[in-house]
């Protein structure tokens, strides 16, 4: 472990690197395997992450009064936005664990970190692991109000889904249209 009074250049930038290494490859992992949910700020996030925390993990070192310093201003950060994919979430912290294996100088432990759960992450999407079929999905077809809806789709639903019900039917626009949403 290292301690901010032996921080040697090579040192500091062998962390550094390391951790662009590691966040490329956990952002390069996000970018592959999140296709209908993909953020190109959260690819670039993931990039930028473990190399901001294992430069802080540097700067603290061992000293136990900057780790608190460090523990309060991080208690006084709120997240503003609305919680996102539950992946997303995976992916922080996966991040933030890679970021402080360089921050300690554990290199080799944090490349085999990386590597095999992003082996499992690529192998869970692929083979769509853990996902429950079928799977409900939402309809929304837009009319004019003066065509009767009843009914109207109802062959078609047949013959292209499993099962459907019609949820909600509320006007748009002014009231010139209907909005029929049936779940599917």
């Amino acid at each position: 472990t290292n301690t901010s009074a032996n921080i040697t250049v090579m040192s500091a930038l062998t962390t550094m690197l390391s951790a662009i290494v590691f966040g490329a490859v956990i952002g390069y992992t996000y970018y592959k395997t999140q296709e209908e949910n993909y953020q190109q700020g959260m690819a670039i996030t993931l990039l930028m992450l473990p190399i901001i925390l294992s430069v802080i993990i540097l700067f603290i070192g061992s000293n136990i009064a900057r780790a608190f310093s460090l523990a309060g201003t991080l208690s006084m950060i709120r997240f503003r936005s609305a919680p996102g994919d539950p992946k997303d979430i995976g992916f922080i912290f996966f991040d933030i664990a890679a970021g402080l294996a360089c921050g300690v100088g554990l290199y080799g432990y944090g490349a085999i970190f990386v590597l095999i759960l992003c082996g499992i992450i690529i192998i869970a999407e692929k083979f769509s692991l853990f996902e429950k079929r079928p799977v409900r999905k939402t309809l929304k077809i837009t009319i004019p109000e003066n065509l009767n809806y009843q009914g109207a789709f109802d062959e078609i639903l047949k013959k292209y889904t499993q099962k459907y019900s019609l949820t909600k039917i509320k006007t748009t626009d002014l009231g010139s249209l209907f909005e029929i949403c049936y779940t599917i």
